[in-house]
């Protein structure tokens, strides 16, 4: 997003909606790094315990919006954006 020198006036009541958003999509955020972390875990987990290749390559070519890697019995997930 480009960003636009300059200044804004709100409301004190708009404002500390503004900040109060900001600090909830921020825990959000962590919590859903969080959750993503876990769940790579529990990929590894599984993927120790069985054959779950077929499901991942299964998984894999339906997903539009990320790949499972299992790597040196590792499970990594990589979104099509280029994230992980």
């Amino acid at each position: 997003m480009k960003k636009i020198a300059g200044t804004v006036t709100i409301s004190l009541n708009d404002y500390h909606k503004l900040v109060s958003a900001e600090e909830k999509a921020e825990e959000a955020n962590s919590r859903t790094n969080r959750a993503a972390k876990e769940l790579a875990v529990f990929l590894t987990f599984l993927a120790t315990r069985s054959d779950v290749e077929s499901y991942i390559s299964e998984f894999n070519r339906q997903s539009s919006s990320a790949t499972i890697l299992l790597q040196e019995g590792k499970a990594r997930i990589d979104f099509l954006d280029g994230s992980s």
